[in-house]
């Protein structure tokens, strides 16, 4: 097969990028709940962050090495680089403009104000220098730059000012200049007291009360400049596989460096002359294109915290409760009803309290025998990892295949996988070279004379503070077919041996994706008939360039494609003569979309799949992953009607991606339709 050609795909940091662009237009949307505008706001920042601590600290690890050879989008890492400052630049421009001349006017409209330091009347300015005295001064080091003083080591994402001084210290010294670091532990904003602030909700940037007070830090000095900086480091860890004794400690080891990682980005205050900029560049070895100066806040993220402090409910999304399956209603016996069918569930629209219930019931039950599960991002408060562990403390059989390198995820892992191994559980952490993200649970009960295994398989991660705002599925099954595959996959996880062929999942690294390709081929074959071919594939990104050509391939076979892609889609829609039946739509709305749902006609059969992986090299090839067939008529009728129709109708959150890479957002006549309210409202009737 053909691989496409460079100008037949899209690049992935710019694809990237483009997804952050449709989420700010959720922060720009009036008809959205203000606070919930704010919050899209802080999550564009929060993404950035993370694309900058990976992706272009990839690219830039690539230019200092050299590389020159292209992706297969044609672009080399030094012009993939440019265009992504270029497009990183404009969004952040945008970002703060609508912060400065929409959400906080439309804030203060509703008595939630940021008082800034040029409108403190008496009486604010005495309760913030009494603020400063007392709460901020005594735990502020500030750092004189001399030669017995060399500029400090700056945390990554921590806030920091670089302060502008004339006069002589103390000792006679004259440096000129200064840092003072901001403690992570205070708060980047704080509230007034109503009677103080003059309005119920009123807050004061830290960096306001700093820049008002920092002479005080600096007794006999004048301060001619103080401004705020921050600066972003590569995060990726590295640790050696293949050489490491024990991956845990030695992930442990490395933790700590991220933190100091080498330097991708730093923003400063724009009020900040290019002199001191420069010199801050210079710190951290990083060039004018590596500048982002911000007309507010270098860390927006922190802005968070006001949506999810401030008690108005009438400026939120309005309070849900997520839906039990009708069979688990009445009755709570979770084995007594998978034994009589497959159970679907459709985070957050029903709840994943099944979930928990189904490790919490296997973990006290005493005719369960054994327990297995596998572990990739489960927060750092999970009653799953508690009722394992309460599990192995009962005595029985409790095997955990904890992924450590789960990004961002890695204390907490390493944490649960103490805590497991102190209770008796046995730990492992998957195979060298491929990170496990498969979502899968065992549960092996002994009935009578016969042992039976129940399973649960999932789109999303074993973490019930997710599953309230993520979309995806999870299936609770008996199946002995696909519980005995599940069963397979746990030996091949813990065990040594080749890999055993599987009778219903689809496994990476070794068949997901030939399985995939063959699906759509056989589509192909289909349309070459004259029959219907008919593909609509939900995920979260699409790059892998081998299943984008036969996509292409399919296309001009005559197979109707449409593909819902929240992030990332490298493939080209609507090409003539090369993708003219493919459509690609990214919805984004109040959950994070993250399931993926594979449906493929095939002459009438309608085989419907979940999975955990998305198309994309890494989950093909690098990782281990489960695709699973919903094999239940009725189930597989349900995940059709909500997982991919209402998606494909919506037309209100929905961007069509366009033959040349743009997005735009979907103008359908007729009423609006929504799907994730639609669902709500299914779920909640």
């Amino acid at each position: 097969m053909k691989i496409p050609a460079p100008d037949q795909l899209i690049n992935r940091e710019l694809g990237i990028l483009e997804f952050q662009r449709r989420v700010l237009a959720q922060a720009e949307d009036s008809q959205a709940p203000l606070l919930e505008r704010l919050r899209f706001l802080c999550i564009v920042s929060s993404n950035l962050d993370e694309f900058f601590e990976v992706r272009v600290a990839g690219l830039k690890e690539q230019i200092r090495a050299g590389v020159a050879t292209p992706s297969p989008d044609g672009l080399a890492p030094r012009q993939a680089f440019q265009a992504v400052s270029r497009l990183a630049h404009k969004l952040v421009e945008h970002q703060y403009r609508l912060l400065n001349q929409d959400l906080l006017p439309a804030l203060a409209r509703e008595n939630i104000r940021f008082i800034r330091r040029t409108h403190w009347n008496e009486a604010q300015a005495a309760w913030i220098a009494d603020y400063f005295f007392h709460e901020l001064m005594p735990v502020l080091t500030p750092i004189g730059l001399d030669p017995a003083h060399p500029f400090p080591r700056v945390l990554n994402k921590s806030l920091n000012f670089i302060v502008e001084l004339t006069g002589r210290d103390a000792f006679g010294r004259n440096t000129g200049m200064a840092v003072v670091q901001a403690p992570r532990a205070l708060p980047r904003f704080i509230r007034m007291p109503p009677e103080v602030a003059g309005c119920e909700w009123g807050f004061v940037f830290l960096s306001s009360i700093l820049h008002a007070h920092v002479g005080e830090l600096f007794e006999g000095m004048t301060v001619e400049g103080c401004y705020q900086f921050r600066v972003t480091r590569n995060s990726d860890l590295f640790v050696d596989e293949e050489e490491t004794k024990n991956l845990r400690q030695s992930l442990q080891g490395e933790l700590p460096h991220r933190h100091f990682g080498a330097a991708v980005r730093l923003e400063v205050a724009d009020n900040c002359p290019m002199e001191t900029a420069r010199f801050l560049l210079a710190q951290f070895e990083l060039e004018d294109d590596d500048l982002y100066q911000t007309q507010g806040p270098v860390n927006l993220v922190r802005l968070m915290q006001v949506p999810e402090g401030v008690e108005r409910p009438d400026l939120k999304f309005p309070l849900f409760s997520p839906a039990l399956p009708k069979q688990l209603v009445k009755n709570a016996d979770l084995f007594a009803q998978i034994r009589k069918d497959d159970i679907l569930l459709h985070h957050p629209f029903e709840s994943f309290q099944p979930v928990i219930d189904f490790i919490e019931q296997a973990a006290h039950d005493p005719a369960v025998l054994a327990i297995r599960q596998t572990v990739y991002r489960t927060g750092t408060d999970s009653q799953l990892m508690q009722a394992l562990i309460a599990a192995a403390r009962a005595g029985k059989e409790v095997t955990v295949v904890v992924e450590l390198l789960a990004r961002f995820d890695e204390e907490a892992n390493i944490n649960w996988a103490a805590q497991l191994e102190e209770a008796g559980a046995h730990v492992v952490y998957g195979v060298v070279g491929h990170k496990t993200h498969a979502k899968m649970a065992l549960v092996v009960r002994r009935e009578g004379a016969a042992l039976r295994r129940y399973a649960h398989l999932g789109t999303g991660n074993y973490n019930h503070k997710t599953a309230r705002l993520y979309t995806d599925f999870g299936l609770l099954t008996a199946d002995e077919e696909i519980t005995a595959d599940v069963n397979s996959l746990f030996v091949q996880l813990t065990g040594l041996g080749r890999a055993s062929k599987l009778t219903r999942l689809w496994q990476s690294p070794f068949t997901l994706h030939a399985q995939i390709i063959a699906a759509i081929e056989r589509e192909a074959r289909h349309a070459a008939a004259g029959r219907r071919g008919t593909i609509i594939a939900k995920m979260n990104a699409l790059l892998e360039p081998r299943v984008i050509a036969a996509l292409y391939d399919a296309s001009q076979a005559g197979v109707h494609i449409d593909l819902i892609v929240r992030g990332v889609c490298a493939l080209r829609p609507g090409v003539p003569g090369l993708s003219d039946n493919i459509r690609v739509r990214s919805v984004v709305g109040r959950f994070l979309e993250h399931s993926r749902v594979f449906y493929f006609r095939d002459g009438g059969t309608e085989e419907v799949y979940l999975a955990s992986a998305d198309w994309m090299d890494r989950n093909f090839y690098r990782r281990i992953e489960t695709c699973f067939p919903v094999l239940n008529p009725k189930l597989k009728r349900r995940v059709i009607n909500e997982g991919l129709k209402p998606y494909l109708r919506d037309n209100r959150q929905t961007w069509e991606m366009q033959p040349d890479g743009n997005w735009r957002l979907r103008q359908g006549r007729g009423a609006p339709y929504v799907a994730q309210e639609e669902l709500l409202k299914l779920k909640q009737s």
